[in-house]
């Protein structure tokens, strides 16, 4: 996964500051009207962006937008920018150089420091606007017009959580390796937190090395393959920071000749990921629900762009906030193996209803 220097981001988004001027001037939406919310149902045009759709959980993520783009009568364009930032900022330039009257996006920004050009971008042109996952701490929805709300989840939770998991499986006594995320995401930095966590509560479980494999199950694949050959039979549980990892590192334990005999544990709740945890391939996983995901983003914006809720009227706990996240074992895999969507969830007054916490 390619991640871009942030040298061409700056740039880029200077450029897309510029061109956002006059398009916000064109804009009919823009500015305090869109945050009015006067659209016709018809009219609003629905947008998912994730990072691609070779990853399960993001593929998901768009599956459960084009469900929730269904229950109103519109569709979803799917977009994916393949993990280059620079592509992404693209992407959303062309979007907001056209008509954004009664635009709603719902982006999965690739890092935290690609978060500010997308949401000043949106604010400028009057676009409807739902993050997930990734942004600075000190950017704040409740400074924009148009930005409605930012949606993760409490990754230090998640994090300790299959770390507990994996230091039990492994009898609360030996080594273990980590494979981190995009570490230019929050998601990334706080699920290792996480994990740290775990290792101070679980003195006996030790961290043999850690390296990072970008989310990616090739890459993860790949330095497992390394790690195994550098720790050998020292590396009994291996901690992941998401499901693709962790069935990277699965496929390298299968290679190595070590199936079943070393922990494995990751988040994301994918299909694959719970068929492993039901089968005992997998220790444990964390559900963020994807298709939930895809859904909300699109269904909160939906609701504000038509008027059936005001961005001025939402509590602080509903702009940027945790959404509920749930373990996924053997014992529980069986509620988590088919994804879908609830169309009642999407519903105006059901869109807030799984804010775990406020994000300060």
């Amino acid at each position: 996964m390619k991640i871009t220097t942030r040298p061409t981001v700056i740039l880029l988004s200077l450029s897309l500051a510029a061109a956002l001027t006059g398009c916000s001037e064109q804009a009919a939406g823009g500015g305090d009207s869109a945050a009015a919310g006067g659209c016709k149902p018809a009219d609003v045009k629905l947008v998912g962006q994730v990072r691609n759709e070779s990853n399960p959980y993001e593929a998901s993520w768009l599956t459960g937008g084009d469900e929730f783009a269904k229950t109103v009568g519109l569709t979803q364009q799917r977009l994916t920018y393949g993990g280059d930032s620079t592509k992404q900022q693209e992407q959303i330039s062309q979007l907001l150089a056209g008509d954004t009257t009664c635009l709603v996006m719902n982006v999965l920004p690739n890092g935290d420091s690609d978060t500010a050009a997308i949401v000043k971008g949106a604010d400028t042109a009057g676009a409807y606007l739902v993050t997930q996952w990734n942004k600075p701490a000190d950017l704040k929805p409740a400074d924009y017009k148009t930005w409605i709300s930012h949606i993760t989840y409490n990754g230090v939770e998640s994090g300790r959580q299959i770390g507990d998991a994996l230091a039990t499986a492994i009898g609360g006594q030996g080594g273990i390796i980590a494979l981190q995320g995009v570490l230019d995401t929050a998601a990334a930095k706080d699920r290792f937190a996480g994990l740290q966590e775990s290792l101070k509560k679980n003195p006996g479980v030790e961290l043999l090395d850690q390296q990072t494999a970008n989310f990616s199950r090739a890459e993860a694949r790949t330095v497992t393959q390394t790690l195994l050959t550098k720790h050998g039979d020292k590396v009994k549980g291996i901690w992941t920071a998401n499901d693709d990892m962790a069935l990277g590192a699965l496929e390298a334990l299968q290679q190595a000749g070590r199936a079943g005999q070393v922990a494995v544990v990751g988040i994301d709740a994918v299909p694959d990921a719970v068929k492993a945890v039901q089968d005992g391939s997998m220790t444990a996983t964390v559900s963020s629900d994807g298709t939930w995901q895809g859904g909300i983003g699109l269904a909160i914006g939906f609701c504000v762009a038509t008027g059936k809720l005001a961005v001025k009227d939402l509590p602080a706990a509903n702009r940027a906030f945790f959404a509920e996240q749930f373990l996924v074992t053997k014992e529980n895999a069986a509620d988590f193996a088919q994804p879908k969507t609830n169309p009642s969830d999407f519903e105006c007054g059901n869109v807030f209803k799984r804010v775990a916490g406020a994000l300060t």
